[in-house]
């Protein structure tokens, strides 16, 4: 920590009555006090006091989810810290939780944090805070406005995180587990799965060749895009065994089969989807690292659900009506929400607002995303309607099209709530949302004209 200077102070008082200010107007304080006190003292998060203890959390998808599943297990176990849980994971929204985790002259009130850190700060960040440990969920493609490719993003990352920081990983993910090579290592994964194969089927595969030779990757098995059990024939250079091994997924009777250190463990079962087993993997991970023990673990998955902002369900007359967040420019996180829908049972109709509202009128009009997303996965037989909408419904008809969906199948128009109108429920068993990360608001209004559809059939 560095030392303390009377600009540090004067900055820290200003930042708190601008938080106090905001609390009173009834606005969340978020990320404005931190931008506030880093414009004043741009070396502010390096001087005010940290906990003794902080879990981090980065990677490309994953990260509010896992937070907030080590927020919720903490707090029934009655720990007490500071969180970004309604805040903003990058430089201003952390030096924002850290005000309101510190008194007026700066000490920390808490022992322990647990922040979410957005991967693109890390420079921003890392300089001035060393996690005690940090998760690293996955890394794959995300938007090119702002993180490019996998590569720049993990040199990035292996840049800019403290060597004394604990990484946990994604043993699965051969990227994500090279990520700052020289730190202390746990690793987490699940073993081979039925559905496992020999080949990927995704379009995109983030890594091909061997960064240390360049021989083509070969594969044990392949659970999706880059995901799986890696190796290269000619060198060292593979994916690691895991400290954390799901070996178990019982679906039918909610359980999870964890084998770390020697032992079998078994969880609560929160999900059926894999992009949240391995979230829960993750928690699990860190937090019997941590300390926590199995029993207080299961104690805050007890009854948890994934936030609704990622994934609901529910059952409305004899509907299933599920919201599933996709990520517009995000191949990754669409194909895989994609490929969720079309592994699910029954007759479904599908719902698709991808396109970026928050940001529409700064958005970009490279659509190169949508072609490294695997629509292809939405051409299936139990997929009787498909409604596209948004300022940008012409791309995504078009690539529906290209996945060789028929025409006959697809809705779309550019106003969401008129799309979703022409929403037909015959035989119909599930309706789902596919939305956009600030498309909450858009989804909730889609969702009530779902139901007042199923109201009148």
């Amino acid at each position: 920590m560095k030392k303390k200077t009377f600009k540090f102070y004067i900055t820290l008082w200003i930042a708190k009555m601008a938080s106090l200010a905001l609390k009173v107007l009834r606005r969340n304080a978020t990320y404005f006090p931190g931008k506030i006190a880093l414009k004043l003292c741009p070396d502010f998060i390096g001087m005010i006091e940290k906990p003794k203890t902080i879990i981090g959390v980065t990677g490309t998808n994953g990260k509010t989810t896992v937070s907030n599943m080590i927020n919720d297990i903490l707090s029934k176990n009655g720990y007490k810290f500071i969180n970004n849980k309604y805040g903003s994971n990058i430089d201003g929204g952390i030096a924002t939780t850290l005000i309101q985790g510190a008194s007026i002259m700066g000490k920390a009130k808490y022992d322990l944090g647990v922040l979410e850190i957005d991967e693109r700060s890390a420079n921003k960040i890392y300089p001035y805070l060393t996690p005690t440990y940090l998760i690293c969920t996955n890394i794959f493609r995300d938007s090119l406005m702002r993180n490019a490719h996998t590569e720049f993003i993990s040199e990035f990352l292996s840049k800019y995180i403290p060597k004394k920081t604990i990484m946990v990983e994604n043993a699965d993910d051969i990227i994500c587990s090279h990520i700052a090579e020289q730190n202390p290592k746990v690793y987490f994964g699940i073993e081979r799965l039925e559905t496992d194969s020999n080949e990927s089927n995704s379009i995109t595969r983030d890594i091909i060749i061997c960064p240390k030779c360049y021989s083509k990757l070969q594969y044990d098995y392949v659970r999706y895009h880059h995901i799986g059990k890696a190796y290269c024939p000619n060198c060292d250079f593979r994916t690691p065994d895991a400290d954390y091994l799901v070996n178990n997924i019982d679906i039918e009777n909610k359980e999870l089969c964890v084998k770390a250190k020697g032992k079998e463990e078994i969880y609560n079962l929160i999900t059926d989807n894999i992009i949240n087993i391995y979230n829960m993997i993750a928690v699990i991970s860190v937090l019997r690292e941590f300390g926590l023990s199995q029993e207080q673990i299961n104690t805050g998955f007890k009854d948890m659900k994934i936030v609704e902002t990622r994934f609901s369900e529910e059952m409305y007359k004899d509907i299933k009506i599920v919201t599933h967040l996709a990520k517009g420019m995000n191949p990754i996180a669409c194909s895989r929400a994609f490929n969720y829908v079309k592994k699910e049972k029954g007759n479904k109709a599908v719902i698709v607002i991808l396109d970026d509202l928050h940001e529409e009128a700064a958005g970009s009009e490279n659509t190169a995303w949508q072609y490294d997303t695997d629509y292809e996965y939405l051409n299936d037989e139990s997929i009787k309607q498909i409604i596209v909408a948004g300022p940008r419904y012409l791309d995504s008809y078009i690539r529906l099209l290209m996945a060789g969906i028929d025409k006959e199948k697809i809705i779309h128009e550019k106003d969401e709530i008129e799309a979703t109108s022409h929403l037909k429920i015959e035989g119909i068993d599930k309706v789902f949302i596919l939305h956009d990360l600030y498309s909450i608001e858009e989804t909730k209004r889609i969702k009530a004209k779902v139901k007042e559809i199923i109201d009148n059939k």
